[in-house]
């Protein structure tokens, strides 16, 4: 970086004033650069486009989706078979590793393809200022020093520091979250001021919505405040998911477990004198015995349905472990607005005549009444309804926020939509509940208006009254509008003296609810126009209207739900801290205990141990710049927390990126958001990220079922055949049986597990430890206990038939038969269906047979596989069967009762419905 690079980047723009900033970067605010100074700076700084650090090439992206435990397992196992002869088998195999591997693959790319978005986000074309003549270019093209136009509709293309401006207002919710438009200025900001509130500043990726302006390019590319989010997600750890990492560890040590007792086979075999051809057969039937085929499959098909499921509760799954890592969610960092909050703004006080009044209902519905606030708690009776007669300064103070208005409500899609400003809209609303219409508004038609300006802080409109009177209406800040207020309207209509004192007490008063105050006055005219001299002084006070972005009833719910559930949930938010805090306040955030809430500038003072106890005991962080999300995740995560973060702008996309669930919102998300995100909210609300943690919570637990069900299996298959090896007898099951055993047989059953139903208790638990690996010491009992029985089962049922036939093929065909008959009774204990026979049997209470469909259907389809395995000619000769007839059935179905009570007591030992707890 040259000394004139550092330069420019060590200084804080928005504290200089804009002759300083065009003389720092040598460039004239009435004509521009020169063409040939233009092209200079091209070659010095580059162009204005993000870019993202060199990425590996995709043959070696690819190769190493290899690079995972349990896909070694199953390359070996693979090439087992091929040793074995089993091509098609080993073909199978293979192509679940390769199916594996294009899936990995296509997750990785979507996740690098964020940086692409954010580098289009900004991209767009620009009005600029050379050699005093105004020219249309590229976004790319802009150098530091360019003098950009802007004007309603355009695309902000570089960090400008802004120096003429008229009625400017830019949307910048990508960058800081704040959902409304931003007023600008020209006056210098203190240093320290956070992004939010650098109201000088226009920064690239972001929206004029209103008015025109021209600034001062002082960043370009990977230096404005975009392409520093650009480098965070860069350089962000791409953490793996709780599951993966449990998935490597159950693989590492599957793995050291099937090289060492095939080691142990290969040497006691050698002991007794066998070869050692013979002893590496036996090594690779054990092997082949040992390994969960159909596990993976399994696990795929088990979160896809957890992906169908969340979709259906409007949460789409990008990427699937993502479907379990929020079952395992501790912490839920949210967003306020939209997600927690309606996003439309509302009307909730009011102070008028002297009474406070209280407004029922939400956002843009008018459905809702005006009542006197005293009565609130005892609800909404018609004599508690306010009166419009008997208040004559509420009907002119809901009437000025009628009249003295810009925008305007339309039906879009069957729901009221404004177009303009979300402020004003919410007037409209409010006038609308009362019973003030657009009649109202036609019987007294605008003849002027001065249009709100920051500097001024208010908005005034001049209207007909009829018989040649003309009325004034104001509204803007209460400071604008006292100091231009004599007199105030009673109750009556009478004037009296303004008492300052009491309407202070009163905004105060509605600023601690998080409400936005503004202020109404009036003045009678006879001008047939309007200036601001006409609004100096004589305005009559009318009232003040407090309104808010309220909160879902929903969400509300969903927080209380999360929280019974051990899940802490935190708003992170780019709002005020007093709004934001009173929001999380009302939704019960820190169980309606004291809500602590740290704003950025904060928490950019703090080290990482102040910054870990913050990000423990705070519940609401305001005005947070994205790195600042960033380290609260990374925070978060240091404390072996398991993290879901919400966002839709692109100040959201590093946090989601590292969060172990980054969830975007679906409607008012950006591209950068959604593609940096693992899971999008199609309908933008915190209650579909409840849903989404309870079948979350529910996926996991069927996994565990899955597990319990399929290791037992190869427990009990590698135990035989390592027991026989030890005593020098025959194999009582082949490789090839294995195999059907462990891939048709295993899937066939397994499969249903996935389709299990969400319990009534998910939500009631704490969340599973996130350091609790996936083979826990009770499921490790469990999967022992059940393998010990599988194997005396297979054992026993084979000893017994050859000593009393002497025919191999019959009695490893009643052996298979056998395990199957157990592991069938073995799958009812371990699902819903079996719990609601058990307690309908020993009539304690009657369970729901729901969503059991599965269950059969996985039960008889193992039957009639076992069946054709046993009892079809090509089979016999494929599989080295034997056919059975209805007594060796009958048999096979009996030595599998004992699985039952020995199912109770592994239930016992491991209650799979209960997750285990955790302290918080």
């Amino acid at each position: 970086m040259t000394a004139t690079e550092e330069k420019l980047l060590e200084h804080h723009w928005h504290n200089l004033s804009p002759q300083e900033v065009a003389q720092s970067l040598d460039s004239d605010p009435k004509t521009g650069l020169s063409a040939a100074e233009v092209s200079q700076r091209q070659q010095k700084y580059g162009s204005n486009e993000l870019k993202g650090k060199p990425g590996k090439s995709p043959i070696i992206r690819f190769l190493l989706q290899f690079n995972q435990p349990l896909l070694y397992i199953l390359l070996v196992a693979g090439a087992i078979k091929a040793l074995l002869g089993s091509w098609t088998n080993a073909w199978v195999i293979w192509g679940v590793t390769v199916i594996n591997a294009i899936i990995g693959y296509v997750q990785e790319s979507k996740a690098e393809s964020a940086i692409a978005a954010l580098a289009s986000a900004v991209k767009t074309e620009a009005t600029v200022l050379r050699d005093g003549q105004k020219v249309r270019v590229s976004s790319t093209e802009i150098v530091p020093g360019d003098i950009v136009l802007l004007a309603s509709g355009d695309k902000v293309p570089a960090d400008l520091r802004l120096f003429d401006i008229r009625n400017l207002q830019v949307n910048e919710s990508a960058l800081t979250g704040e959902s409304v438009a931003v007023e600008k200025n020209t006056r210098q900001v203190e240093t320290d001021a956070p992004l939010a509130e650098r109201t000088n500043m226009a920064y690239a990726g972001s929206f004029v919505t209103f008015g025109t302006g021209s600034g001062i390019v002082i960043a370009i590319g990977q230096d404005t405040e975009t392409g520093r989010i650009s480098q965070l997600m860069d350089r962000g750890t791409n953490l793996t998911t709780p599951l993966t990492r449990k998935f490597d560890r159950f693989s590492k040590t599957l793995l050291y477990i099937i090289l060492g007792v095939a080691a142990l086979t290969v040497a006691v075999g050698i002991g007794y004198g066998n070869s050692l051809i013979d002893m590496f057969e036996a090594a690779v039937a054990l092997a082949v015995s040992a390994i969960p085929e159909g596990l993976p499959a399994v696990v795929t098909i088990t979160l896809a349905i957890g992906v169908s499921r969340m979709a259906r509760r409007h949460a789409i799954i990008r990427k699937l472990p993502a479907v379990e890592t929020l079952g395992g969610a501790t912490v839920i960092c949210s967003d306020k607005t939209g997600t927690l909050t309606e996003n439309q703004m509302t009307v909730q006080a009011i102070y008028a005549g002297g009474q406070h009044y209280q407004v029922t209902g939400s956002g843009y519905n008018p459905e809702g009444q005006i009542v006197v606030a005293a009565d609130i708690p005892d609800g909404v009776d018609a004599h508690q309804i306010a009166d419009l007669n008997s208040n004559i300064a509420l009907y002119e103070c809901l009437t000025a926020g009628l009249l003295c208005n810009d925008s305007r409500i339309e039906v879009k899609d069957g729901q009221n939509t404004v177009i303009g400003d979300p402020t004003e809209g919410a007037l409209i609303i409010a006038a609308n509940k009362a019973g003030l219409n657009d009649s109202h508004a036609e019987a007294m038609p605008r003849v002027d208006v001065i249009p709100f300006e920051s500097e001024f802080q208010y908005m005034a409109t001049l209207h007909e009254k009829g018989r040649g009177q003309r009325i004034i209406y104001v509204k803007g800040s209460v400071e604008a509008l006292l100091q231009r207020c004599e007199q105030m309207l009673d109750a009556q209509g009478e004037l009296q003296p303004v008492d300052a004192e009491i309407i202070q007490q009163q905004v105060d008063a509605m600023a601690n609810e998080g409400l936005r105050v503004l202020a109404f006055a009036q003045k009678i005219s006879a001008q047939q126009s309007l200036d601001h001299d006409d609004i100096a002084t004589g305005l009559i006070f009318l009232g003040l209207q407090g309104m808010i972005d309220p909160p879902r009833q929903e969400a509300i719910r969903a927080v209380k739900t999360c929280q019974e559930a051990g899940i802490q949930v935190k708003m992170i938010t780019g709002d005020h801290a007093v709004t934001a805090r009173a929001i999380a306040q009302r939704m019960g955030f820190n169980h309606h205990e004291e809500v602590i809430a740290y704003t950025g500038k904060q928490l950019a003072q703090m080290d990482d141990r102040e910054l870990a106890n913050a990000v423990e005991n705070g519940a609401v962080f305001a005005r947070v710049a994205p790195e600042q999300k960033l380290r609260l995740v990374e925070a978060l995560q240091s404390k072996g927390e398991i993290v879901a973060m919400t966002g839709d702008g692109v100040n959201d996309a590093p946090a989601l990126k590292q969060a172990d669930i980054g969830t975007a919102m679906g409607g008012a998300g950006t591209e950068v958001a959604k593609e940096a995100a693992d899971m999008i909210l199609t309908d933008d609300n915190f209650a579909s990220i409840e849903a989404a943690v309870e079948e979350g919570r529910t996926v996991y637990r069927n996994l565990l079922k899955a597990i319990a069900f399929i290791l037992p299996v190869n427990g009990g298959e590698s135990m035989t055949i390592l027991i026989s090896v030890l005593l020098a007898r025959v194999l009582p099951i082949l490789s090839l049986q294995v195999l059907w055993l462990n891939m048709v047989n295993s899937i066939a059953m397994t499969v249903p597990l996935a389709f299990e139903p969400k319990s009534e208790i998910v939500m009631q638990q704490e969340p599973r430890n996130p350091n609790e690996p996936l083979l826990s010491r009770r499921l490790l009992y469990r999967i022992i206990l059940i393998s010990v029985f599988n194997w005396i089962l297979i054992f026993g049922m084979f000893e017994w038939v050859l000593r009393d036939t002497g025919n191999v093929d019959l009695a490893r065909t009643m052996a298979i038969q056998a395990l199957v008959s157990g592991r069938i009774f073995y799958l009812l204990s371990l699902s819903q269906l079996g719990t609601a026979i058990a307690t309908r049997l020993i009539g304690r209470r009657r369970e729901s047979f729901s969503d059991a469909r599965a269950i059969l259907i996985g039960i008889v389809g193992a039957v009639i596989l076992q069946i054709i395995f046993s009892q079809v000619g090509f089979m016999n000769t494929l599989f080295s069967t034997a056919p059975l007839n209805w007594n060796q059935w009958l048999i096979c179905l009996l030595v599998g009762l004992p699985m039952i009570p020995t199912a109770i007591i592994a239930n016992r030992i491991d209650p799979i419905e209960k997750p285990s707890s955790r302290k918080r």
